[in-house]
Formats: structure tokens, sequence, C-alpha cells
């Protein structure tokens, strides 16, 4: 069960960056069809992300197991906290805008974090800049999170890695 409702670390960058198109394409096409039924898809993928990392999450299993090992890139890796951190950031946003729509039926409210959900996902896929990630790395430096809680990501901010 333990190995179930993990995460890993390090986490490869090119399926993150697959998951995170993925989501920026569903979150766009949500809010131009107005299809509000997407939004709890949406929220059940963060939130499987955060609890199991790509293991109960459809988007997460089809780019970790299928698409990333078929591709022929140099692939990089980055911290594993930081990581789900950012999922969890998804998985606020997207149960809130669930929720928005569902139990107050605040459908513009709703769209609108899906707006953010699409911003910043498609940041990362385009670009390979996790906005939830910065805002862990930020959280270190002020000292709101420990350096104990991720190890290579305090090396990083140390300047030890490039």
């Amino acid at each position: 069960m333990r190995a179930l409702f993990s995460f890993p670390n390090p986490v490869n960058e090119t399926s993150a960056r697959l998951v995170a198109g993925s989501v920026a394409v569903l979150a766009v096409l949500t809010i131009a069809f107005q299809q509000g039924w997407v939004i709890p898809v949406l929220a059940y993928g963060f939130v499987a992300r955060v609890l199991t990392g790509p293991t109960l999450s459809p988007l997460g299993t089809l780019a970790t197991r299928v698409v990333t090992p078929r591709l022929n890139v140099r692939h990089r890796y980055a911290p594993g906290p930081a990581k789900r951190f950012a999922q969890a950031i998804g998985a606020l946003f997207t149960v809130t805008a669930t929720l928005l729509y569902y139990a107050a039926g605040l459908h513009t409210e709703a769209f609108a974090l899906m707006a953010v959900i699409a911003v910043f996902a498609s940041l990362e896929a385009a670009f390979g800049l996790c906005i939830g990630c910065q805002t862990f790395y930020l959280g270190m430096r002020l000292g709101l999170v420990p350096p104990s809680v991720c190890e290579d990501c305090a090396r990083v901010l140390a300047g030890d890695v490039a």
C-alpha cells in the first residue's frame, strides 16, 4: 500500500511536460466549449497524481509508460517534492472549480480557475516553467519549507547543482 501512495523522485521532465500539455489542452477545450463535466475529471487527475504520482492518473500513466519511453530525446529530471507541490496546487484549483461549478452554480468563476490552470500548464508544457515548483522554491527561500523536505531542492537553491 505504501508503494501505491508514493511520488517519484526525481520526476522525468518529459513526462511532466506531456501531462501538462494534455491538461492545458483539456482546460482550454473545457472553457471554449463550456464543458463543465471535464472539470472534475481534471480534478481527479491532479488528486491522483498528488497521492500516487502517475500510478492512478490516466494522463500520468499514458505519459510515463507509453509516450515518454518512445521519445528519442535526452530526458531531464527535477526534484519530486516540488513537482508534487505543483500537482497539489492544481488539485486545489480544480477541486475548487468543481465545487464552484456544481455546488455553487458559479460557472464563470469555475471557468476562470480553469483559465489559470490552462496558463500554468501551458507554461510548463511549452517552456518547462513550473509555477508551482517556483512557489515551492520560494517557500524554501523564505524558510517556510525546511531543507529536509527536499535536499535536492536545497542544493539547487544553494547553487551546488545546475
